[in-house]
């Protein structure tokens, strides 16, 4: 094939409406707006939440509620999540993003009790729950708590 023999594929171009150019293009005299009315002037293009100029939902509905500017989100990770790991070895935050087990981006590591713990593992995290921390000593480990 060469440069002067490509083609686009058939179907993936098409003319362009040339609208208000006589009766005989089919698009003439009102260029395809029907008769007068809002819809008709320019201009005319309405946001697709406009509903005819009465109050808008979003004004409405009452404001509620608040954004707390000094929320900690925490990634959230179960004890059966550390199971993978081998006996002895130490989880961190970086281990476990290595493991795959936690999204790109995730600052702080919560480890919450959900399933069972078989290995000794040393756990450092931002923060524990209660059962999870009973399993995890229970099962040999010891854990360490990161300051956030």
């Amino acid at each position: 094939m060469k440069l002067h023999e490509l083609r686009s594929p058939a179907g993936s171009r098409h003319r362009v409406k040339r609208v208000g150019r006589g009766p005989g293009s089919g698009h003439g005299k009102t260029s395809g707006k029907g008769e007068k009315g809002q819809l008709a002037r320019s201009g005319s293009g309405r946001r697709p939440y406009f509903e005819g100029g009465q109050l808008p939902l979003h004004r409405r509905i009452p404001k509620r509620g608040f954004t707390n500017i000094f929320r900690k989100e925490f990634a959230i990770l179960n004890v059966k999540d550390l199971d993978r790991f081998e006996t002895g070895a130490a989880v961190t935050p970086a281990s476990l993003q290595e493991a795959g087990l936690l999204r790109r981006g995730a600052t702080l590591i919560k480890i919450l009790g959900e399933g069972i713990l078989t290995k000794a593992l040393s756990v450092t995290a931002h923060g524990f729950s209660k059962t999870a921390a009973e399993k995890i000593r229970a099962a040999g480990g010891r854990l360490e708590v990161i300051p956030s």
